[in-house]
């Protein structure tokens, strides 16, 4: 197998490489060349429009962890793995219809912030360092850990952790200059490589496998069905129904990261449009990086470990060139994702633990101090990403992860958005309850091994017992003020006004009518690999 990387990368491959970056750079000092305040700094003057928030959305969400976790996971367990895509577009449609207007019209910096409104500063400080957490140690260290491992492929006397530190700098430089706004505008240009990558890699991989029908015809049906038994160690359908949800409701809903591009939305019509184009985009996933794996199963039968499907996929079927695209559209992935995280962690550091502890610090201030902080991040990331390699799988890491830890955070966010009652003395249980237990459960599965537990198993009981903890704490304190309920919150009197101003829209502008398209859409893709 060595061989397959031995072949390295052609003077063309290295020139479309070495132009990509040069363009994506110049891109994003260029776009973040005028950072006067932090509005233009941290959500790019909330001046977005839906098809640059709905590429940033994808850009952001595609990291190098993802399309070496997708295609290596139906390399090694079936296409069960997409399973996170399409239901992310169901979260996304739950997101518009019932949680985006009251994010934009709070005019908030972060989501953490959005908590601090509906509940406490407590509430808002917890979430922020939980978010900033897992965005630069879980979730960019993963992505920077992937992309690093996939270079040292192709120059493997350079060691990973040199490699890691490349990577981050590349995505490092523009972001720390130019913030959201830079951001977004490499990431649309990256979200378009990315696609014409990921399709380029799929035909010749589909095509070296004999074609659709033969790839469909010598994979096993239980490796080709989304739907998978109670058996199943890695995605059982029960967990399917209860886990995925409520772990991207976290990632799309609340995850600062994610949220950060529709709060630059210009209105709140750009913000719902962007976020189901992004639903959208996330539908041809199965066709272009999922599958991709399952051909792998035909071509390479034994490769030793899931991660390398996908480098062995791009060194091993693709000419010289068209190498350099994908190699650059992999880069574009781990670029992409690593600079979003960068700022938007910064953006939380900045926003809910500087400027509360300095409110002189005016708008320059906070550019260089959210400067500094994407700096400290990307440091952070670095050292801790070489350290992934003993967790197995990229993918099965950032799952897990989010399953012990996102849960109280989902039930305060659930509880805030359709409960009157629920007050700060509640999320605060239910932050607690969900940590002890989540650390306790953690412990002993993944440390004692006392016994053994499904991660998609873990974000539900998490979440049954924060809200348990949540109604206790909330009824047995006093009930919020009307200002922490009053524009926060969804009520029927809210959906009632929305459909008396929807009536006179055209049916292509009405985002009810998209989304019931958008779920038809991802119906049929469900019930045909059922």
């Amino acid at each position: 197998m060595q061989d397959v990387f031995a072949r390295g990368l052609a003077p063309p491959d290295l020139v479309v490489i070495t132009l990509y970056a040069l363009v994506v750079i110049g891109l994003g000092l260029w776009a973040g060349r005028k950072q006067a305040t932090g509005t233009d700094f941290f959500l790019a003057s909330r001046d977005s429009t839906w098809p640059v928030i709905g590429f940033a959305l994808l850009a952001s969400n595609i990291s190098s962890a993802t399309l070496i976790g997708l295609a290596g996971n139906a390399y090694a367990n079936g296409i069960a793995v997409y399973n996170y895509e399409w239901m992310a577009t169901v979260v996304l449609v739950f997101f518009c219809l019932f949680f985006l207007p009251f994010i934009l019209r709070s005019q908030v910096y972060t989501m953490p912030e959005f908590l601090e409104r509906r509940y406490s500063p407590g509430v808002r400080k917890y979430f922020s360092a939980l978010t900033i957490f897992l965005s630069v140690v879980v979730d960019k260290a993963a992505t920077l850990y992937g992309g690093a491992l996939m270079l040292t492929l192709i120059l493997p006397t350079i060691p990973l952790p040199v490699m890691v530190l490349v990577v981050a700098a590349l995505s490092g430089i523009y972001t720390i200059v130019g913030g959201l706004k830079a951001v977004l505008y490499t990431e649309v240009v990256q979200a378009v490589i990315l696609l014409s990558a990921s399709a380029v890699l799929s035909w010749f991989a589909f095509a070296k496998a004999g074609g659709w029908a033969n790839v469909m015809a010598n994979i096993p049906e239980e490796r080709m069905s989304l739907i998978m038994p109670l058996s199943d160690p890695h995605m059982p359908w029960l967990g399917l129904l209860t886990g995925v949800p409520i772990l991207g409701f976290y990632f799309w809903c609340t995850n600062q990261f994610m949220v950060q591009r529709v709060m630059s939305a210009k209105n709140v019509d750009h913000g719902r449009w962007g976020s189901l184009f992004a639903g959208l985009l996330k539908l041809p996933v199965l066709f272009l990086m999922v599958l991709p794996g399952s051909a792998a199963v035909l071509l390479y039968p034994n490769l030793p470990n899931p991660d390398l499907v996908y480098p062995t996929l791009m060194f091993d079927l693709l000419p010289t060139g068209l190498l350099g695209l994908v190699v650059a559209g992999f880069l574009a992935a781990i670029m992409s994702a690593t600079a979003s995280t960068f700022n938007s962690a910064a953006t939380l550091a900045t926003m809910d633990f500087i400027k509360p502890a300095f409110p002189a610090l005016d708008g320059k201030a906070l550019v260089r101090v959210g400067r500094l902080a994407t700096l400290a991040m990307v440091a952070v990331a670095v050292v801790v990403a070489p350290m992934i390699e003993k967790f197995g799988s990229v993918w099965t890491y950032l799952q897990s992860m989010l399953s012990y830890t996102s849960p109280p955070i989902v039930a305060v966010f659930l509880a805030g958005l359709f409960w009157k009652r629920a007050n700060a003395r509640g999320a605060g249980f239910a932050i607690v309850a969900g940590l002890a237990v989540g650390i306790t459960l953690f412990v002993q599965v993944n440390v004692l091994n006392l016994f053994t537990l499904n991660f998609l198993y873990v974000a539900p009981i998490l979440l049954a017992i924060c809200a348990v903890a949540l109604v206790y704490g909330s009824l047995t304190g006093a009930g919020p003020s009307a200002q922490q309920t009053s524009g926060l919150m969804w009520t029927r009197a809210h959906w009632q006004a929305e459909s008396a101003s929807l009536a006179n829209t055209p049916a292509w502008a009405n985002y009810r009518v998209q989304s019931a398209i958008l779920l038809a859409m991802t119906a049929v893709i469900v019930i045909w690999f059922w």
